[in-house]
Formats: structure tokens, sequence, C-alpha cells
């Protein structure tokens, strides 16, 4: 008789992925909206630089955790690091644009709070994150 904890720790190793990316993703989105806050709203830089700031800051962190512990891309040959970095910055780079679109038109354009559009922006971000990562930067190559 299989037990609830079994049924548990088995569907944890199957969801292992999603579960480290949620994790992961929560980190990353914390410090992407601490680091926008604290640029626009304690130093009182730009919306739109701000953005940029977090942006850097954030993917920076979520290369390293994504490629580390979600994705487990454990290469280290910078034949392979080099491709997936390019990859993981531009899938970035479209989502990034995305926010900074976000956020100039509801803050600058409409006047809307900086932080609640802030965090709306990030749900946006980390869902499209998590299929052009899964989908493009760290797929599993099928072996020849």
């Amino acid at each position: 008789m299989v037990t609830k904890m079994e049924i548990l720790i088995n569907l944890v190793r199957k969801q292992r992925t999603v579960i480290a990316y949620l994790f992961f993703g929560v980190l990353t989105t914390a410090i992407n909206i601490v680091s926008y806050g604290t640029a626009c709203n304690v130093l009182g830089i730009s919306n739109v630089i701000s953005t940029c700031l977090a942006w850097v800051l954030s993917v920076l962190f979520a290369y390293v955790t994504n490629k580390i512990w979600v994705f487990d891309s454990k290469t280290i040959q910078l034949s392979v690091i080099l491709p997936e970095l390019a990859s993981f910055f531009g899938a970035r780079a479209f989502t990034g644009l995305l926010d900074l679109a976000i956020m100039y038109i509801g803050v600058d354009v409409l006047r809307g709070n900086n932080m609640l559009i802030k965090v709306g922006s990030n749900v946006i971000v980390v869902i499209l994150n998590y299929i052009l990562s899964k989908m493009v930067v760290f797929r599993k190559k099928v072996q020849k």
C-alpha cells in the first residue's frame, strides 16, 4: 500500500523543476522589486532607469540559479555556456522590454502606483520567463 508521504515524495520528484523555478522565481522577483523600489523610491532614480537596473540585477541572479538548480545545466564548457547565456539574456531582454513597457505606461503615462504595477508586471514576466527558459534556453538536447 502506498502511503500519503510516498505519494507526496513522488509528486515533488516529478515537479522538481517547477518547484525550484517557483522558489528561485520568488527570490528573483524579490530582488527585482526591492532593487527597483530602492532605486526609484529611496534614491530618486527615474522609473525607467530603476526598471533597467532592477532587470540587470535580477537577470544575473536568475541565470545562475536557473542554470545550476532549476534546469540542472551543470556544463561549464565555454562552447555550451556562451550560446546558453546568449539565449538566456535574449529571452530575458524580451521580457525585460515588456516589463519596461508596462512600467512606463502604467507609471509614467497612466500615473499608477509604481510598486503595485511592478508586482503585476513581475507576475507576467515570471510566467513568460519560465516558458522561455524551459522551451528555449535550458531545453534538454536530444542525443544523436
